[in-house]
């Protein structure tokens, strides 16, 4: 007895071979990349350079500057009309 009609095999069979192609194509990419890089020398190790101590970080500050003190005069009237 078929659990999947046909169309549902049809379906699982297309994601199978999806899949295999999918890991098919990544195999070989990766198979070609370690190949490449098998016969590769690589570069020569730089002498570390001795680190020279950090300078130090001057910030430039502004100065608070002090409010003019105002005088106040008397309150005008209003008049309303």
């Amino acid at each position: 007895m078929n659990l999947l009609s046909v169309q549902g095999m049809g379906a699982v069979y297309l994601l199978f071979l999806f899949l295999l192609c999918v890991l098919l194509v990544f195999t070989v990419k990766l198979a070609l990349f370690g190949y490449r890089t098998l016969y590769k020398n690589l570069p020569p190790e730089r002498p570390k350079e001795e680190e020279k101590p950090p300078e130090p970080v001057y910030y430039i500050v502004e100065r608070k500057k002090k409010r003019k003190q105002t005088e106040y005069t008397l309150p005008r009237e209003i008049k309303f009309k």
